[in-house]
């Protein structure tokens, strides 16, 4: 790089230790970078057009990173041609000028700049594992497992970009990784020690994941939680709750504790009571117990027929209590709702059609008085 210097006019002169053709040099090193900013944004975009198109995530996240993937190139570039002219300084007849300190610090910022802005990019490009996941699925929605996926790989990813760019500015930075490890060995005790909590978590993430005792979107009761898992991390599991609240819950106590999985019902048991009027025609009362029976079983929502039934349960001082068991073949709890639904409006239908009433304390003492 050292002989574009004397091309600029006047090169000799100098200013706070830099001479003309020197400063001259490092100005269209800029622009260089900028240029290369500009074209390292561009390629981005054409590259990852597909998938931006496909999925919004991905556009936003693309859109989120080129600049610091191009701020990347452009620290890179302006590196190495820096380093290039600053090696021209040692040579006897060069004609690069600089203080030492700047010819020191630009090529070392600018390699600082460069790995910032790398690792920042991507941990940016993280956020592109589910659109990549959603791109290889063939139902185009993403189920528990899936999502669980997802969340595993961006906490993974996560750990290992910051792991790495800690070791690549060591580096950068001149420090001897051997001595640090070495002395990482040697207070390793105490480091375990300070970071059991962490290495707990870190374990229990691992377990959890092998194990799979629950997935993103499942219901889970914990001794001290209850909610549905939003994301599985290295470092704990959230939960969001009915009230719409987060909850934090260290992957440590997930091992160490019972956990409820509502999401791995084979089925949902359901056991209403219906309360009929105290003077019910018994005949009546043994259709409206054969008609529910008869509902539940034709129910294509239902599941283990043999083990459903309406029965009268007892006959207490005020109403005759009638008894229902039945099971529901449904994955969903908006599903279930829909369906309970239908069911007692259903139910009402029969006992209307049969004559009965339901049991209303209030025309009870009516009646008594």
């Amino acid at each position: 790089m050292e002989q574009y210097v004397e091309l600029i006019p006047g090169w000799e002169t100098e200013y706070f230790g830099f001479n003309q053709g020197t400063l001259g040099v490092l100005l269209a090193l800029v622009v260089l970078g900028v240029i290369a900013r500009a074209i390292t944004m561009e390629l981005v975009s054409r590259v990852f057009s597909n998938l931006s198109e496909r999925s919004a995530i991905a556009a936003k996240t693309i859109k989120e990173s080129r600049g610091t993937l191009g701020t990347a190139a452009a620290a890179g570039l302006f590196w190495q041609l820096s380093e290039q002219l600053v090696s021209g300084m040692d040579l006897t007849d060069s004609n690069v000028m600089m203080p030492s300190a700047a010819a020191f610090w630009l090529p070392a910022i600018a390699h600082l700049v460069m790995l910032f802005a790398i690792i920042s990019w991507a941990l940016k490009k993280v956020g592109m594992v589910e659109s990549v996941v959603d791109w290889w699925d063939d139902d185009d929605e993403l189920d528990g497992s899936e999502r669980t996926l997802i969340s595993a790989l961006e906490s993974v990813l996560r750990f290992l970009i910051v792991i790495f760019g800690a070791v690549l500015i060591a580096n950068a930075l001149n420090f001897n990784l051997a001595t640090l490890i070495a002395g990482l060995g040697i207070s390793g005790l105490a480091l375990a020690l300070a970071a059991k909590d962490t290495i707990s978590n870190i374990f229990g993430a691992i377990t959890v994941l092998l194990d799979r005792p629950f997935k993103v979107g499942d219901w889970i009761v914990t001794k001290n939680a209850e909610g549905e898992v939003m994301e599985i991390g290295l470092r704990a599991t959230l939960l969001r709750t009915g009230t719409d609240t987060v909850i934090t819950l260290p992957n440590a106590n997930l091992v160490s504790q019972a956990v409820e999985n509502f999401g791995k019902r084979r089925w949902r048991r359901y056991q209403p009571k219906f309360h009929l009027d105290l003077d019910s025609d018994p005949d009546a009362v043994s259709g409206f117990c054969e008609g529910i029976t008869n509902m539940v079983t034709e129910n294509q929502l239902t599941m283990k027929k043999d083990s459903s039934w309406a029965r009268v349960g007892a006959l207490g001082p005020e109403s005759i209590d009638v008894n229902v068991n039945m099971y529901w073949d449904i994955n969903s709890g908006k599903q279930e709702r829909i369906a309970r639904e239908q069911f007692l409006l259903d139910v009402m239908k029969l006992a209307k059609s049969l004559g009965l009433q339901f049991y209303e304390p209030r025309e009870r003492r009516q009646k008594a008085e």
